[in-house]
């Protein structure tokens, strides 16, 4: 029976970041923008986002490309963010001193945050096939339209 771990291993590289002070709910919200885009594109929807959570995982996710250039020697622009979850951390307790002698408890939440990301094969289209089929359409639709034209004049007539 394969083990879990026999599946063939894309190239790539992760990054974590833990007990990060932001509600884990929050980082998820902001997390679920990028999961699945490519690594470039990422780190410009993340530069952008209004969320506060997002400059914790713009450093996540600049950390992952890091890794995977400099230890995996792999091409930044053929990166797609290939895993990115959060996980609970520990939870920080405070009490907050209320009114009558009572006291209300204040959780300060912290989280994980996992980033992976695995290189792709960056799709380039060929040049001369691309070339050769705009080319060709654009020659027959002049002509198309002059024999339209033709036809119009002569029914007016």
């Amino acid at each position: 029976m394969p083990a879990k771990n026999d599946a063939p291993a894309l190239p790539g590289s992760r990054a974590v970041a833990k007990h990060v002070r932001i509600s884990p709910n929050k980082a998820r919200r902001v997390v679920n923008l990028v999961r699945g885009l490519p690594a470039k594109e990422a780190l410009t929807v993340l530069q952008f986002a209004q969320q506060s959570a997002s400059e914790q995982v713009y450093k996540v996710l600049a950390s992952a490309i890091a890794n995977a250039e400099n230890n995996e020697r792999l091409d930044p622009d053929a990166l797609l963010v290939s895993e990115a979850f959060v996980d609970e951390g520990p939870t920080l307790k405070r009490f907050r001193p209320r009114a009558q002698g009572r006291a209300y408890r204040i959780r300060k939440r912290t989280c994980h945050i996992t980033i992976a990301v695995e290189a792709v094969e960056v799709a380039r289209p060929a040049k001369k096939a691309a070339a050769a089929k705009k080319a060709a359409p654009a020659k027959a639709a002049p002509a198309a339209s002059s024999e339209t034209t033709s036809q119009t004049t002569e029914e007016s007539e």
